[in-house]
């Protein structure tokens, strides 16, 4: 069967692996559309030190279940559209027995710490299934960047009365855009590119404030009262936006961390005391996060398709993603059709 392979930095091509086989317990999905995440564009460029090359990429699904073997649980059955959790967990570690699967202390995600799934055909657990009912499979390779969003508004227990800033609104701070507002929230959205600003207002952000034309304090001081926001999430992962997410939020605030900064982080560690903040990481999501953009998106509330920025098929894969790294800020999503 076709797969697409990283083989080395700013390297990608087709190649032609084993179809796996199937085993008890396990659901045998047939691809139909499979997303390019930023992990994906690092791992590409070589900025991606939990990759190890060559690796086949992808996690972000819309598929079709292909067949089921024994042991499954009848609710699973051929035909159906699915998504899947792309995330281990051992059930030993202490993330895992305190309920939280997703930062399991040694989570492999599909295409990062092991191969993932941009293939025509991938076997998996039953338990990493995922049904979306009527939402089509071009959609439902959304969902799992979205679930990120959402688990990181979770984490920062988040409630109507709050204003929560959420510095860059690519995929996965649009998910916590979404979710803070459905929420009742107050949203700031920040970004640097207008047309994602424009997207986070129609997704329910209050406020946005362009990082690169305008004060960033200064715009906050007078949306917050100079009070700042109750919570802000960080879901760009560099230096300055670190430093900006502890400026920017409130004494006795919650920032939430999504992005990976790719260097050190120089912070004025006195306003974690003065403020007495709770600094929090967010990893991954939960399977409750799954269902609850699900049920978001089953209410056709989504632009699906302004999320989608192009299709390829896979013969084209690389040229489109070395598009995406000549260009990073104006691509949300990037889909494989298999």
């Amino acid at each position: 069967m076709k797969a697409i392979q990283i083989t080395a930095p700013q390297e990608m091509r087709v190649v032609e692996v084993e179809r796996p086989q199937l085993h008890e317990g396990e659901v045998m999905v047939k691809m139909a559309y499979v997303g390019f995440c930023g992990s994906d564009l690092n791992t590409y460029l070589g900025r991606n030190p939990m990759v190890k090359l060559p690796v086949i990429p992808g996690h972000e699904v819309g598929a079709v279940i292909e067949e089921v073997g024994p042991g499954v649980p009848g609710e699973l059955a051929k035909g159906m559209n699915v998504t899947l959790n792309p995330y281990t967990n051992c059930g030993k570690c202490v993330s895992c027995c305190n309920g939280r699967v997703n930062a399991c202390e040694h989570n492999e995600t599909l295409g990062v710490q092991r191969n993932g799934v941009m293939c025509e055909y991938a076997v998996l657990p039953w338990t990493k299934i995922i049904p979306t009912g009527d939402i089509a499979p071009r959609e439902a390779a959304l969902i799992e960047p979205m679930s990120v969003g959402f688990h990181a508004v979770s984490r920062g227990q988040v409630v109507d009365n709050e204003r929560v800033m959420v510095i860059g609104c690519g995929m996965v701070g649009m998910g916590a855009i979404i979710r803070a507002a459905l929420r009742g929230a107050t949203v700031i959205a920040v970004d640097i590119d207008d047309h994602k600003l424009s997207l986070a207002q129609r997704m329910g952000a209050t406020f946005v404030i362009n990082s690169a034309t305008e004060n960033v304090h200064e715009q906050m001081c007078l949306i917050t009262d100079r009070q700042g926001a109750d919570v802000v999430i960080e879901a760009v992962g560099s230096p300055a936006t670190y430093v900006m997410a502890v400026d920017e939020v409130s004494f006795t605030g919650r920032v939430v961390c999504i992005g990976y900064a790719k260097s050190n982080v120089e912070f004025q560690t006195k306003y974690f005391v003065q403020k007495e903040l709770d600094i929090r990481g967010s990893r991954n999501a939960l399977p409750a996060d799954f269902r609850s953009v699900i049920h978001y998106m089953q209410t056709e509330l989504c632009p699906t398709n302004e999320f989608i920025t192009e299709v390829v098929p896979p013969r084209e894969a690389a040229s489109a993603m070395a598009r995406w790294a000549e260009r990073p800020g104006r691509v949300f999503r990037i889909l494989v059709k298999f």
